[in-house]
């Protein structure tokens, strides 16, 4: 009988690396991200943010104020738009060095867009909110013509609002062209990133209290749907292409949660790496590998895998965050703050 026993001889070492596992390849590392905090010229608190190119770049914020640079964030300039001065501008878009609109939150006539076509030096008031029970929260562009602007419900029905005139009119979508409305039902204006259109007429709004819908159009806002998302409040929405998209917000503390079939189903993630919500995220065009940034007042964080896990890129209160075509981006928040982030 043979005995079980050492492989000896020759065929030893070809038994061994039969027997031993390969070493694999190891994974792709993650990106060195690269932060670089920018001097603002304004302590206000900085909520909105438009990027336009990786040279110029819009943010806006509370006590009236705007910011602009055309050099990438070397310099800012920061200003207030006359007669402003009490209202916090919580979302701005940008369509070039010149042209930008800022949407002021607040109820009744504090609602307002504003627009400028030279570069901030003078500005045009086009839309007042004219209901005292109305709130505005955020708004989007499809193209320069064609934009939506979304509010907290009034009466059980949602007020969504679009114009074809640049901003210069705006008119409500009939409101039965959505489902009824829960009581106190709205948006959170926390980074201007409540509403997202895409080419080809597609548009989501986040609303995040007291229940956590997702509301879709596809046709420039004609027809609407309507999907629940399983986190407690959504706060801000984007989507990467048709298909992969994430909506992030909190519940007993930041949460994600992602689509892969054009929001027609959600799947929750993992919590960002901070205590408090998330209030703002943007994908990063361009990048190596899909990436998603998540801010809120506890900090940075960025993934890799549509949400499912988390990288902390800092600890410092941000409201908001987007990218340039080139994958630059910036973090705006309060004091002033803005951060240059890249290296995706």
């Amino acid at each position: 009988m043979r005995r079980a026993g050492r492989v000896a001889g020759p065929c030893a070492a070809a038994v061994l690396a039969a027997c031993t596992p390969k070493p694999q390849p190891p994974g792709p590392s993650p990106p060195r991200v690269v932060t670089v905090e920018q001097a603002s010229g304004t302590a206000q608190l900085l909520v909105g943010v438009s990027v336009v190119n990786d040279q110029v770049v819009w943010a806006s914020g509370a006590g009236g104020t705007f910011l602009r640079t055309t050099d990438g964030g070397a310099t800012w300039q920061a200003g207030r738009v006359p007669g402003a001065d009490t209202l916090q501008f919580r979302d701005v878009f940008a369509l070039d060095s010149s042209t930008a609109w800022l949407l002021s939150i607040g109820s009744g006539s504090a609602s307002r867009v504003y627009r400028t076509g030279d570069g901030g030096r003078t500005w045009s008031l086009p839309f007042t909110n004219p209901d005292p029970a109305g709130f505005y929260d955020c708004f989007d562009f499809w193209a320069p013509g064609r934009g939506i602007l979304a509010g907290d419900a009034v009466d059980g029905r949602f007020v969504v609002m679009t114009t074809t005139t640049g901003g210069d009119t705006w008119r409500r979508v009939p409101p039965d062209r959505f489902p009824a409305a829960s009581p106190g039902e709205g948006s959170f204006a926390a980074s201007g990133t409540c509403v997202i259109a895409r080419p080809q007429g597609e548009a989501w709004i986040a609303v995040g209290t007291p229940r956590s819908l997702l509301l879709h159009t596809a046709d420039d806002g004609a027809t609407w749907s309507a999907d629940t998302i399983p986190i407690a409040g959504i706060t801000s929405v984007s989507f990467r292409d048709a298909r992969h998209g994430i909506v992030v917000g909190f519940d007993s503390t930041a949460a994600a949660a992602a689509t892969r079939d054009g929001g027609r189903t959600w799947t929750r993630g993992g919590p960002p790496p901070f205590k408090a919500g998330v209030y703002g995220a943007a994908w990063v065009p361009g990048a190596r590998r899909p990436t998603v940034v998540a801010v809120g007042p506890g900090g940075a964080s960025y993934s890799l895998d549509d949400g499912a896990t988390w990288i902390a890129i800092d600890g410092n209160a941000h409201w908001s965050v987007a990218f340039a075509a080139s994958g630059a981006g910036w973090m705006v928040g309060p004091r002033g703050r803005i951060t240059k982030i890249g290296g995706f």
